[in-house]
């Protein structure tokens, strides 16, 4: 569970309080994003409850949400009825925004930099960076997978901090749930919807 705080705190860097147009070029699409956030979530002027819904907001339209739902899954994914995946999918959404919103945390004296780009295929980008706390902590280096299926609207799909995928983590932490519960992915719903009643 620890990584997967890691996860979602680090998600918290890339959003903002406004939605708005950001470069389809996934090295500035990134800069803007972070920075940008790094700005509004130390806006005094904003409590906890407005940065959450703009958290959200900003989620719904920059991460790949979908796609990580169903990577998490793993092979369940094929195999599902319709109803049960669609139920799956409503709750993995709820899930990812509820536990990105649950862990707010000021950025403000972090510093963050884009290292490089390295386009791996037409559909895939990875953005490497890192983060400076200013208080002395050591850096933490970021990879940020980008999604370019489409070039104008890039997307979220994985961040891989310190050389660890925080998708591929989630993946695990789900599998094992599932391999202690017969695959049911009932079992899997009602253990997210546990943690959304929380």
């Amino acid at each position: 569970m620890k990584k997967i705080s890691i996860f979602l705190i680090t998600f918290i860097l890339i959003f903002n309080t406004k939605l708005q147009a950001y470069s389809s070029d996934p090295k500035t699409f990134i800069e803007e994003l972070v920075n940008e956030a790094i700005l509004k979530l130390s806006d005094k002027n904003l409590n906890n409850e407005e940065k959450a819904e703009f958290i959200e907001k900003v989620a719904l339209e920059n991460v790949d949400i979908k796609a990580l739902g169903l990577y998490t899954l793993g092979e369940l994914r094929k195999s599902s009825e319709k109803s049960d995946l669609f139920k799956y999918q409503t709750t993995f959404q709820k899930y990812f925004l509820k536990s990105l919103t649950s862990r707010l945390t000021d950025y403000s004296t972090s510093k963050f930099e884009v290292v490089e780009a390295d386009k791996k295929s037409s559909n895939y980008t990875i953005v490497k960076s890192k983060i400076i706390p200013t208080d002395g902590s050591p850096e933490i280096k970021i990879d940020w997978r980008i999604y370019t299926k489409n070039p104008e609207k890039p997307l979220i799909r994985d961040l891989i901090v310190e050389g660890l995928s925080l998708a591929r983590t989630q993946k695990e932490e789900f599998a094992s749930i599932l391999s202690s519960n017969n695959n049911d992915i009932n079992i899997l719903i009602d253990k997210l919807e546990e943690f959304l009643k929380n």
